[in-house]
């Protein structure tokens, strides 16, 4: 189809572990004659699924494996996965800096790569000198250069800095002005990758509205790599999700996000102990915990903007104590968000089994990653029975555009609480 600017078909790269570059000149010389008389690669047979938590003796991995995928022009992909995924390879093999080991790439249009902090840039030059360079090697002329000139220092913000030479930039300074390079000498394919994290967030936002402008305004196609889920979801159509080099998943950007989340080991909505496992003490017990939804199915993501309670179910073992449970909510970063202790009337008084189930209101929680500490208390006299600290791991993710407000960046803060607003003409 014309309007198909990458076509990606059967693309693999494979790379031999613990040595520099791809073997022996033996081992070349071998590839260089398999080659020219039309046979296969004689190593490719051995390579082995790229999945850095397992070990082998094996030399030869597969940074990508069978890797097939169209985008279309004005389109932004996302790509998403755990890091050695092979998101960084791929990249790299589309933006020409990396060779594929089998398979074929077709680009329609010129690419502007932003892979990692200073790609492109030469240190000893100065910021105004790595502008018409960068722009030199995309074909522009000087002209052509000089006239988006004034737009990309204003965008990038080092006008004061940019006659000094770029080894002396900070690493976001490097960034500010690599993306400002990248998204205004007009490629026809802007890549992206992580880098955009080294920023402050008011540069965040500048750039995921200039890549969100330069698709649906200018019709250019994005590449856009990040772990950050709100901006991938806010920006992206489709998402590919990679997984030890091969395609996971691929399709429209809230179901790849959500399988993506549920494939992460790391999130943990539900949890039971066994008997003889069981945290506590000769006075309360634990036995669940996990996170629901209104009807008390198990949610893997939680949307921003839907009601969740998180559930407990514990022992009380012995009569005379008022067994309070309580929850202790965490940020991505291990600092406190909340306490919270059952009330008086959802304590519990007598031997038994009991289920406690708080709910957390929708549009309360930011996005992000967050993390819950089970505990049971007995409060006069003081008894701690049990707590786990990190009992359950959740993300909260949101649809941006059910946001009721014109921003569709990151927010910062860990609470984002839905407050009541009045405005009113006076005069």
């Amino acid at each position: 189809m014309s309007n198909i600017v990458i076509q990606v078909q059967n693309l693999s790269k494979q790379y031999r572990l613990g040595e520099i570059g791809t073997g022996s000149l033996a081992h070349d010389v071998n590839r260089w004659w398999y080659r020219i008389r039309g046979k296969e690669n004689p190593y490719l047979k051995i390579g082995e699924v790229n999945d850095r938590t397992v070990q082998s003796d094996n030399d030869y991995v597969w940074a990508l494996k069978d890797i097939n995928f169209e985008v279309k022009q004005g389109e932004v992909l996302g790509i998403i996965g755990r890091n050695g995924a092979g998101k960084s390879t791929l990249l790299k093999i589309l933006s020409k800096t990396t060779a594929p080991t089998t398979g074929q790439i077709k680009i329609k249009g010129r690419i502007a790569s932003l892979l990692e902090v200073g790609t492109g840039f030469h240190p000893e030059l100065s910021g105004r000198d790595n502008i018409f360079l960068n722009g030199a090697i995309l074909g522009m002329t000087k002209k052509e250069i000089q006239k988006k000139f004034d737009e990309i220092v204003d965008f990038a913000g080092v006008e004061r800095y940019i006659d000094t030479p770029v080894k002396r930039y900070s690493s976001g300074m490097y960034v500010r002005l690599a993306f400002a390079v990248a998204a205004h000498l007009e490629p026809e394919i802007l890549i992206v990758d992580e880098v955009l994290a080294v920023g402050d967030a008011e540069f965040q936002k500048k750039c995921l509205g200039k890549m969100k402008d330069v698709s649906v305004n200018e019709g250019r196609t994005v590449l856009f790599v990040s772990h950050n889920m709100t901006a991938v979801k806010s920006l992206c159509q489709d998402i590919i999700f990679l997984k030890n080099g091969f395609i996971e998943d691929i399709g429209k950007a809230e179901k790849i996000i959500n399988s993506y989340i549920i494939s992460d080991g790391q999130v943990v909505t539900k949890r039971e102990w066994r008997q003889e496992d069981y945290p506590g003490d000769n006075i309360a017990r634990l036995i669940k915990a996990e996170i629901i939804d209104e009807s008390g199915i198990n949610l893997k993501a939680i949307d921003f903007s839907d009601n969740f309670y998180i559930e407990i179910i514990y022992d009380v073992l012995l009569n005379g104590y008022v067994v309070a449970p309580n929850i202790h909510l965490f940020d991505k970063s291990g600092e406190y968000v909340f306490v919270a202790i059952a009330e008086r009337s959802s304590s519990s008084s007598g031997i038994g089994r009991y289920k406690t189930r708080v709910k957390i209101p929708r549009n309360f929680l930011n996005n992000g990653r967050y993390s819950i500490g089970i505990a049971c208390t007995t409060l006069l006299p003081h008894i701690l029975h049990f707590y786990e600290k990190d009992a359950l791991e959740f993300d909260i993710v949101e649809d941006m555009e059910n946001r009721n407000n014109f921003y569709r960046g990151d927010i910062p803060g860990v609470i984002r609480p839905e407050l009541f607003w009045e405005t009113m003409k006076i005069k």
